[in-house]
C-alpha cells in the first residue's frame, strides 16, 4: 500500500475528523476524544514531503520551494494545509480536516450533548424567524458542524449562498450554492478574496448569505449585506468566550476601517445571537448571548450557560432570546 492509500485508510476510519502529520513517524488523528497516535510509518522526511506534494496536487494546488505553503480542498471535501521546509522546521507538516458527508440534524446534536435540550426549540425558532447567528469558539469545537445543522432547518424554498475559504459547510438543504476563495498565484495575480465573493453573492438572488468564517476585512461586506435586507445569515468566529466576541469583532472592524459606533450599530443587525462552543468531554454549546450596542460599544448579554454535565443556568437575556424565536416562554 502506498503512502496516499495508507493515509486514505486512516481518514476513512469511523469518526475521524482530523489527521496531522508532524514527521515520518509522527502521525496523529482525532476521533472526537482528542488526539491519538496512528501507527503509520512514512519512512523519512523525503517521503513525507512527497506525500504533501501529492496531496496538494490532488487539490489542484502547487507545493514546492517557490510556494512552500498550500491550502486546498481535496476532491472528497477534505481540507488540506501543508507546509514545506524551511518554513516548516525539518520536515513537511500536513494537516487534514475531514468534514462529515452530511451535517447531523439538530436532534442528533441534542442526543450527543452538543446542544442543550432546553435550547433546541429556541434554535429552530431563531432560524425560522431569520435571526442572524454567530457560532464562536476555538478551532475544532464544532462551529462549522453547528452552522451546517442549523442551515438544514431553513425553509427548503429559500436559496442559501455559502462563501468559504475552503468548502467545509455541508447543510442538508435542497438549494445551496457555494463560492470558494481563490488565493493569488506566485506572481500575486488571480486571487478572488472573501470580500469580493460576498459582493458577488448579493448578485445571485440569495435568501440567506452565509460566511464560513469571519476573519478579516470581509466583515465590512457582510455587515453591508445584513443591513440591506439579507436577513438570517450565519457565520463563525474564533473567540475564547461569548463575552470576548465584541473585542474580536472590534479588531476585525478596525482592519476593515469601520468606525466603532457604526460597527456596533451594524453588528447588532448582522449577528444578533452568539452561540459559543467549547470542547471538554465533548463538543458542546457552553454559552448563548445577545449582541447589543451601547453607544459605540458592543456588549454580549448572557442568555444561557450550560455546564459539562448538561445543566443550564439562564441569564438576563434569556427572555428576549425566546421572544426573538417567537415564543412567550420565560426563564426557568
Amino acid at each position: 500500500m502506498n503512502d496516499l492509500a495508507a493515509l486514505d485508510a486512516v481518514l476513512a476510519l469511523p469518526g475521524v475528523t482530523d489527521v496531522l502529520i508532524n514527521g515520518p513517524g509522527e502521525v496523529w488523528m482525532d476521533r472526537g476524544q482528542g488526539l491519538e497516535p496512528v501507527a503509520l510509518d512514512l519512512g523519512d522526511a523525503a517521503r513525507v514531503r512527497a506525500l504533501a506534494v501529492a496531496l496538494a496536487a490532488r487539490g489542484g494546488r502547487r507545493l514546492d520551494d517557490a510556494e512552500p505553503v498550500a491550502d486546498a480542498r481535496l476532491p472528497d471535501g477534505t481540507r488540506l494545509h501543508a507546509v514545506l521546509p524551511p518554513v516548516a522546521d525539518g520536515c513537511a507538516l500536513v494537516s487534514l480536516r475531514r468534514p462529515p458527508p452530511r451535517a447531523p440534524d439538530l436532534a442528533t446534536l441534542v442526543a450527543a450533548g452538543t446542544v442543550p435540550a432546553e435550547l433546541a426549540d429556541v434554535l429552530r425558532g431563531l432560524v425560522t424567524a431569520r435571526v442572524p447567528l454567530l457560532a464562536t469558539g476555538a478551532t475544532g469545537v464544532g462551529k462549522t458542524t453547528l452552522v451546517s445543522s442549523l442551515l438544514g432547518l431553513v425553509d427548503p424554498a429559500e436559496r442559501i449562498v455559502l462563501i468559504e475559504e475552503a468548502g467545509e459547510l455541508v447543510p442538508d438543504h435542497p438549494h445551496v450554492v457555494r463560492l470558494i476563495e481563490r488565493r493569488p498565484n506566485v506572481e500575486g495575480a488571480g486571487g478572488v478574496g472573501l470580500a469580493r465573493l460576498v459582493r458577488e453573492a448579493l448578485r445571485m438572488r440569495p435568501d440567506r448569505v452565509v460566511l464560513g468564517e469571519c476573519r478579516g476585512v470581509e466583515l465590512r461586506e457582510v455587515l453591508a449585506a445584513a443591513n440591506t435586507g439579507h436577513r438570517g445569515g450565519m457565520s463563525t468566529l474564533h473567540a475564547d468566550a461569548a463575552t470576548a466576541v465584541p473585542a474580536r469583532l472590534g479588531a476585525l472592524g478596525a482592519m476593515a476601517g469601520i468606525p466603532p459606533r457604526r460597527l456596533a450599530e451594524d453588528v447588532v443587525h448582522a449577528f444578533q445571537v452568539v452561540l459559543h462552543l467549547v470542547r471538554d468531554e465533548r463538543r458542546r454549546i457552553a454559552q448563548v448571548g445577545r449582541l447589543e450596542a451601547q453607544g459605540a460599544r458592543l456588549v454580549v448579554r448572557v442568555a444561557l450557560e450550560a455546564d459539562a454535565s448538561g445543566g443550564c443556568a439562564y441569564g438576563p437575556a434569556w427572555r428576549g432570546l425566546v421572544e426573538l424565536a417567537g415564543f412567550a416562554r420565560e426563564a426557568a
